[in-house]
């Protein structure tokens, strides 16, 4: 028999003990019919209290040098968290970028970010945003000696971190936890898939054309393959984009840019890194009688693709079962009401 003395340490132990194996799936949704995430949740545990600072986080413009552009500026999640209002992205002083924001979205899955990969964990990426000069031209010092004088962040660091004075480390897996919770999976894909519903004739005759000429790169269920690809556009002569070559260094990814997930495609145009395409209709022709041939190109455009004028559609018409309401529309995935 334990003596009264030492139940009450007892209990407390157990419940430090249960809450270090609270499980993931009980914070964010890990779909059934999704591969393992990659993400490595044990360096960063999930917990309510880090996703509600991580969201704020994600809306708030003291992030950037001006006190003016927060993420949402470029990741509206009303757009399945990307813009559509123009081709490149739009930062601090009406600076235009280079490149088209990728959308976000189950970036469990992913093991690197940025279109020509140049950050390898989730946990590191949002520096890469709050650091470049035409998109919050600030630092994450900047940044940390703002959130220190805030009152709000104080009490949200406390109850996220035991800690109220901000720290680099803290913020930046803050915003992590936030973006994990990014989970797309309720699309009428995922419901035929699931066994919930049939897809149309169309939609039937899409997916097996889909299969037959997409898939390699754009994988199910994810629908990207998590690589980098020279997809045969003729290179933008005023942006000089190379690509991945820029990161690696190697010559055989000239022209190489990451595989976009095709999930919620229906919100997230404009299309490709440099949002040149703004309907699918323009990608379609694209792949049918655009490619440009160089020695990058990717193996699977190097025969062309034939497809009818009705084949274009029922492509189309499948793609549009990747929409997926219930994420776009979730309302907490947008920012926090107090």
């Amino acid at each position: 028999m334990f003596h009264h003395s030492l139940k009450k340490p007892i209990i407390w132990v157990l419940i430090l003990i249960s809450f270090a194996f609270i499980k993931v799936d009980d914070i964010i949704n890990l779909p059934e019919h999704f591969p393992k995430p990659v993400y490595d949740f044990k360096n960063n545990p999930l917990t309510k209290e880090k996703i509600y600072l991580g969201r704020n986080l994600f809306y708030d413009p003291i992030l950037s040098h001006d006190n003016k552009v927060p993420c949402e500026n470029c990741h509206s999640p009303f757009t399945a968290f990307t813009h559509v209002d123009h081709a490149l992205s739009h930062g601090i002083y009406d600076s235009i970028g280079t490149r088209n924001s990728p959308a976000l979205m189950n970036l469990a899955w992913q093991k690197k970010f940025m279109w020509d990969g140049a950050i390898n964990n989730l946990d590191m990426q949002a520096l890469a945003p709050i650091s470049h000069p035409a998109e919050m031209g600030s630092s994450i010092q900047e940044v940390v000696t703002k959130l220190r004088a805030s009152k709000k962040y104080k009490d949200l660091f406390y109850k996220a971190f035991n800690d109220s004075i901000a720290t680099g480390e803290n913020t930046l897996k803050a915003l992590s936890q936030f973006l994990l919770t990014l989970v797309s999976s309720g699309s009428r894909y995922d419901k035929f898939i699931q066994g919930k519903l049939k897809f149309t004739e169309q939609e039937e005759n899409g997916y097996k054309l889909f299969k037959k000429h997409c898939a390699v790169c754009h994988t199910e269920p994810l629908f990207t393959n998590g690589s980098f690809e020279n997809n045969g556009l003729i290179p933008d002569p005023l942006l000089k984009d190379s690509g991945r070559i820029k990161i690696s260094a190697n010559p055989s990814d000239a022209y190489k840019f990451k595989v976009p997930t095709l999930r919620n495609i229906e919100y997230t145009f404009p299309y490709m890194h440099d949002g040149r395409f703004k309907s699918l209709g323009d990608v379609m022709n694209h792949y049918t009688k655009g490619i440009h041939h160089s020695k990058t190109l990717s193996a699977e455009l190097r025969n062309r693709i034939v497809l009818t004028s009705n084949e274009k559609v029922d492509i189309v018409s499948f793609l549009l079962t990747l929409s997926d309401k219930e994420f776009v529309f979730n309302p907490d995935h947008r920012f926090p009401s107090e």
